[in-house]
């Protein structure tokens, strides 16, 4: 006998206001106070930093590089995924779009981020520092470098020095933001029209979306090599860029179930959001966890069997010295808790389970971006240690991403929280029924 689960058999119906509901505000209130008070411990860190190894300042622009990946990664990872969906179409688009929309607007902060980065560069990487033969065969018979470092500092010149970087970056930026205004504008125009014109929209989308996720993938790539990669000149990966695009789409499909979720408190979520495609989401989430630790474990495992000088001491410095401690939680936070959790059926259906799931998921990612950041530097290769520096890495981040939060949350304020013309509205508001 099937029963419904809403107490009837016919279908819901939408809520005359469509709009974020006013708790939104909310949340941008209390990410931006967290963003202020991170702040400010920041730089009392960083000042605390400076006194105890003169390294204050540069954990600082090494924690604000995580944070500025960090939130990259929600913002493109954003694009992207909003681009796969109108590829792909499906129901799950109806649910994630305008999380989707408002974390790619937050590109514009991601862009803040990086010019304010643009200064420090020296603090971060070699070939910032070191940009001719001359300066670089000085710092190899200085001490200052090894003699890898120095073969890779001149090989790799004419892609890593300030200018290349620059131009590449404002390029990259240029078509990221391009991208998101191009999509956003056509979304606000489909709004517009009537349901009869929903075949024509969704080919155009999917015209427009089709190249630029290859596009994306492209200047992605080439951002986190010269954001993360290049911090270890000798490093060399042709797989790093694919980490980094799926990392995206688990941290940011993470933030945006936990912002459907979170918003199916009241209307107009509390209608669409049923507990079918809930589910779905969960299996999606799922997926990305499956492929994530596939390709970063395909790595290791590749790369540990061959055992070759120039490859395996980027792993050494992020084993020995006790970083194989975070190694092992990074693997435990960042796979195994998920994988296990999101295997269970009853907690992809739970709310408040599916909640702390996503939660844990994006702090999985940041711990994640910590270990791939940190051994990068001279002091911290192979040894893990205590400073006031390193707590950098808690407070800069927190105060970046609860900047973010609260401009994504402005963003979902701007737009009506359902495309009423989308082809799978009225799908979604039939009935669930369950089989007793």
């Amino acid at each position: 006998m099937a029963h419904d689960t809403h107490g009837s058999s016919h279908a819901r119906a939408l809520p005359a206001d469509l709009s974020a509901p006013a708790f939104v505000d909310g949340w941008r209130s209390r990410a931006s106070i967290v963003g202020i008070v991170a702040a400010v411990v920041a730089v009392i860190l960083a000042l605390l930093g400076q006194a105890q190894d003169h390294l204050g300042w540069e954990h600082f622009m090494r924690a604000w590089m995580l944070g500025l990946v960090f939130t990259f990664g929600w913002s493109v990872g954003g694009l992207a995924l909003l681009m796969v969906q109108y590829v792909s179409g499906g129901k799950w688009g109806l649910l994630l779009r305008r999380p989707l929309e408002a974390a790619s607007q937050g590109l514009w902060l991601v862009l803040i981020y990086w010019l304010i980065s643009i200064p420090f560069m020296k603090y971060l990487y070699q070939w910032a520092r070191y940009t001719t033969v001359a300066e670089t065969a000085d710092a190899l018979k200085n001490g200052l470098i090894n003699e890898a470092q120095a073969h890779c500092l001149d090989f790799k010149r004419p892609m890593l020095n300030p200018t290349t970087y620059l131009m590449v970056m404002v390029i990259c930026f240029a078509i990221w933001i391009f991208y998101a205004w191009r999509l956003r504008s056509l979304s606000i125009e489909r709004d517009r029209q009537s349901a009869d014109t929903t075949p024509f929209w969704i080919k155009k989308l999917e015209n427009i979306s089709g190249p630029g996720i290859v596009i994306y993938s492209l200047t992605m790539t080439a951002a986190v090599i010269y954001w993360v990669m290049s911090m270890d000149v000798t490093w060399f990966s042709s797989v790093y860029g694919l980490l980094f695009l799926v990392g995206e789409g688990y941290s940011v499909l993470a933030l945006s179930i936990l912002t459907a979720i979170s918003l199916s408190k009241a209307e107009p979520f509390r209608t669409i959001l049923r507990t079918t495609e809930q589910h779905d989401l969960g299996k999606f989430t799922f997926a990305f966890v499956m492929l994530n630790i596939y390709l970063g474990f395909a790595q290791f495992l590749i790369i540990w069997s061959g055992n070759l000088p120039e490859e395996i001491n980027w792993y050494l410095d992020r084993i020995r010295g006790h970083w194989g401690i975070i190694i092992t939680l990074d693997f435990i936070f960042h796979w195994v808790i998920p994988f296990s959790l999101l295997l269970s059926r009853d907690i992809k259906r739970n709310k408040k389970r599916m909640i702390r799931v996503c939660q844990w998921m994006i702090f999985a990612k940041a711990f994640d971006l910590f270990w791939l950041i940190e051994p990068n530097f001279k002091d911290a290769a192979r040894n893990l240690h205590f400073s006031w520096g390193i707590l950098e890495y808690i407070a800069l981040p927190v105060a970046m991403a609860s900047i973010w939060v609260a401009y994504y949350s402005h963003n979902l304020k701007t737009r009506a929280l359902v495309q009423t013309n989308d082809p799978h509205v009225a799908e979604i508001l039939e009935p669930e029924h369950v089989h007793a």
